[in-house]
């Protein structure tokens, strides 16, 4: 009964309609030929989402939303006893982004979905395909913010309470405006097991070759904001050692963060935004605020990057004379994830032809977040070029087909 369930549901499934689902969803927010902005929370994560809800709709999947918003279409089992499994990933994305991340998760699992149901066959427990509210964490802070709340690492109203960076707009008052506040308590649709199918994001498989990346954790990240305070003055006028000058102490931190990447080797370390004040060409800057995103696979490692980087901004300080002040924004410690079902996947992926590496996530997913409450695995695909977060992001229609397809046959391993 079990195989010949497989071969059914193996039969069924519709690689083209996930490809064309995918370009229909990379229309919604498109700014230009070039690239796509759903933000989360504004009109375009909206006509996002109600897309997304049609397709599970025309399905005849049970439709859930949380309190903070993350979107669950549920296929019933025939047992209401055991925990379902659930796939998913995010439909927000960065500024002028490409079409795959994170939608490539969450409509792979719609994918899988389907051809459950075309087969006209009922899976042992319930199957869940889930889209996170705020992964990216552009608007809000922290990033990954839905599944963070659905596992309980977050406090749920104090994510409401988060206001946007970009208008001061309140979470909890932005998901009513756009008609997805609900009222499902997160973490109510408590999985067994979570996979999550994404784009590498990175450069390794592409450049070894491989179809697959099996992911075994996630790498540990921190987030710092830093605000510099200074003194404006002519830029003429002002003689360099009199000078406060906030600039020149940003421009300190920009090259220490560096430095402290480099010695401590497995570190990443990037400035990724910065602002100066008044702004002007011929004024010494009074102020400046910049964020410090600091990586590493190794607990050990990022929390003495975490040290060097408060010991850089005290000598900052006083070498530029002026006042430094910082914020802790987020720490997440290197998540591992389930060996059992990693290496279920790579035996999956070795019985399909499917060259594979085993690798941990540069990036941050909802993935990790999961594995405080399920066994979670995650699938890659190569990236070409190493590209994403740009309107150049792209991975080959057969390599999205192969991750999907494994997709699939983990869902039926595990039934």
């Amino acid at each position: 009964m079990h195989e010949n369930m497989n071969v059914a549901v193996c039969a069924a499934f519709e690689p083209e309609l996930l490809l064309e689902q995918l370009r229909l969803l990379g229309t919604v927010g498109k700014e230009s030929t070039a690239g796509r902005t759903r933000l989360a929370l504004t009109d375009a994560d909206r006509e996002g989402r109600d897309t997304v809800v049609g397709w599970m709709r025309e399905l005849g999947l049970a439709v859930h939303v949380d309190r903070i918003g993350n979107l669950f279409g549920v296929l019933d089992g025939s047992s209401s006893e055991e925990a379902p499994l659930m796939m998913g990933s995010h439909i927000d994305t960065v500024r002028m982004a490409g079409h795959l991340d994170g939608a490539y998760g969450v409509l792979a699992a719609l994918a899988v979905l389907r051809a459950f149901r075309r087969a006209g066959v009922t899976p042992p427990r319930s199957l869940v395909a889930g889209a996170f509210t705020n992964e990216e964490g552009v608007r809000f802070q922290p990033d990954m913010l839905g599944s963070l709340v659905t596992a309980g690492g977050f406090p749920l109203d104090l994510a409401l309470n988060r206001l946007a960076m970009d208008d001061g707009a309140r979470l909890g008052d932005e998901l009513k405006r756009i008609g997805y506040a609900g009222e499902m308590e997160p973490g109510a649709l408590r999985p067994r097991e979570y996979f999550e199918l994404h784009v590498e994001q990175g450069p390794v498989l592409e450049d070894e070759g491989r179809q697959i990346g099996i992911v075994e954790g996630v790498q540990g990240i921190s987030w710092t904001r830093v605000v510099l305070s200074g003194a404006a003055n002519h830029a003429g006028t002002t003689p360099t050692r009199l000078r406060k000058d906030a600039g020149y102490a940003a421009g300190l931190i920009i090259t220490g963060v560096r430095s402290i990447a480099e010695a401590l080797e497995t570190t990443v370390g990037t400035v990724g935004s910065i602002g100066f004040e008044p702004g002007l060409i011929n004024v010494i800057p009074s102020g400046a605020e910049l964020t410090v995103d600091l990586r590493d696979p190794d607990e050990g490692r990022l929390l003495e990057a975490e040290r060097r980087l408060d010991e850089l901004l005290h000598e900052v300080s006083i070498r530029a004379h002026v006042d430094v002040r910082s914020e802790r924004l987020v720490h997440f410690a290197p998540v591992p994830f389930s060996q059992e079902l990693v290496a279920m996947i790579e035996r999956l992926a070795e019985e399909r032809g499917l060259s594979h590496r085993r690798m941990i996530s540069g990036a941050g997913h909802d993935a990790q977040m999961m594995a405080r409450i399920a066994g979670v695995a995650m699938i890659f695909v190569p990236s070409a070029g190493g590209v994403s977060h740009s309107p150049d992001e792209r991975t080959s229609d057969e390599d999205l087909i192969a991750g999907a397809r494994l997709l699939l046959d983990a869902v039926l391993q595990r039934l």
